[in-house]
């Protein structure tokens, strides 16, 4: 079991809600791949993860804090503003 309030813990988190609910899970999938590290093919760990250093900078201006890590709720509310606002 992970640790609460930790990256693996969200993921869970939201992994379970998308499969509870497969639009959430398609909206949420875009939005992860959409924070992508560009080139991740070519440095391992060879996943399509996000950059730490955008992570970080992104945490920061919504949470005032590096090394915050967002309510479950705030990703799925912004990977459906995404996808109802941007169309994507």
């Amino acid at each position: 079991m992970p640790a609460p309030g930790s990256w693996t813990s969200l993921t869970a988190v939201l992994f379970a809600r998308g499969l509870v609910n497969p639009r959430l899970g398609i909206d949420l999938l875009k939005a992860a791949w959409a924070f992508r590290r560009r080139r991740w093919w070519a440095r391992s760990p060879f996943l399509p993860l996000p950059d730490r250093d955008y992570l970080r900078w992104r945490m920061h201006t919504a949470y005032a804090d590096e090394a915050a890590i967002p309510p479950a709720d705030d990703v799925v509310r912004f990977a459906r503003w995404r996808r109802e606002t941007m169309g994507l």
